[in-house]
Order: structure tokens, then C-alpha cells, then sequence
């Protein structure tokens, strides 16, 4: 584990509290990268298993059972659901490409909205591991009576670090300083 001098460059024009920010969102940058390099690596079945874990973190769903991935083959191109209320009146459906080597397209994300129309449904997730085209974010940009976002691999990375999705914490540090208002609350004198 580096030393804070060695995460904050040795940066004496730095407050400690400025240097601790520093550190931190180096320490931060570093666990979003090397938690995208894992998922990369995870089968495709874990990677639609993650995506749901994810929505659910972030307060999407009911409760912990109502989301889902869908049967792995002949899925009709739905990789999952979260269903938003007990009655299932608003479900979110998704779509997961684990990829390490090129970005989705347009015609991918084409394929997810007919995916979407042949469910019935006005709105989706499409997430990956990589990118997306600029096309495809167009194409998403121009839709009228669906909605579709896109979460590509950093957004991912920053959402599973922000909601404890595939993360644990090694060390919570406390800061104290001088409480004000302890000493001005005009004590007895006598």
C-alpha cells in the first residue's frame, strides 16, 4: 500500500486535509479501474447477475427479490428485470454485454429496443463492460416513446463502488476537530 507521501507526489503545498482528498481519489480512480478489469472477467451469466445486483443497489425494485435475470439462451433479448412495485405495474428491462474488446453499436442497441417493443415496455437499461459508439448514443438521444439508457463499463465502475456492489471496505477514518460550540455555549462562570 503506498505511503500518503507517495499517493499525494510529496506535495508540501498541500493542506493535510487536501492531500488526504488527493489520496483518496487516487486510491478511488484505482478501485473503479481494477474493478472493471474483474468484471471483464466474470462469465457473461455473472455479468447480467451484476447488472441487476447494481439497479437494486441504487433503489431500483421493490426490494431485494424484485429483480431478475432472465433464462440465459432464447432470452428474446431481454437479460433481466426489476420490477419497480409489488403489482408489477412498471418493470425496467435489461440488456448485458460483457466485453473486453470493442464497443456496442448502434444496430446492438437497435436489437434492444425491438426487444423492448416486442415486450411491451417503454423503458430499459442497456449496460456493458466497454463502450458505446457514438451512434448509438445518438440513436438513444432521438427516442421519443422509449426510453433507453446506457451505462458504459466506467459508469458502471463508479456506480458499483458508489452503492457497494463488489466492494468491501478496508478502513473507515474518523476526522475530528475542535467543536465550536462546546466552547462558546456560554458556560457558568462561577
Amino acid at each position: 500500500m503506498p505511503s500518503l507521501r507517495q499517493i499525494d507526489g510529496g506535495a508540501s503545498a498541500q493542506s493535510p486535509d487536501e492531500a488526504l482528498d488527493s489520496a483518496v481519489e487516487q486510491l478511488t480512480t484505482q478501485l473503479r479501474t481494477d474493478l472493471l478489469d474483474r468484471v471483464k472477467q466474470v462469465s457473461p451469466q455473472q455479468f447480467e447477475r451484476l447488472v441487476v445486483d447494481v439497479l437494486l443497489a441504487m433503489g431500483y425494485g421493490f426490494d431485494e427479490s424484485s429483480g431478475h435475470v432472465t433464462r440465459f439462451s432464447g432470452d428474446g433479448g431481454i437479460d433481466g428485470l426489476v420490477h419497480e412495485d409489488k403489482l408489477g405495474l412498471s418493470t425496467i428491462y435489461i440488456q448485458a454485454k460483457r466485453y473486453t474488446d470493442h464497443s456496442v453499436g448502434r444496430p446492438e442497441v437497435q436489437q434492444f429496443l425491438g426487444a423492448l417493443t416486442g415486450a411491451g415496455a417503454t423503458k430499459g437499461v442497456f449496460i456493458t463492460s466497454a463502450g458505446f459508439s457514438r451512434d448509438a448514443r445518438d440513436f438513444t438521444a432521438r427516442l421519443q416513446n422509449q426510453k433507453v439508457a446506457l451505462i458504459d463499463g466506467a459508469q458502471l465502475a463508479r456506480l458499483m463502488v458508489e452503492h457497494g456492489v463488489g466492494v468491501a471496505t478496508t478502513k473507515t477514518i474518523a476526522i475530528q476537530h475542535i467543536d465550536s460550540d462546546y466552547f462558546d455555549a456560554g458556560w457558568d462562570k462561577t
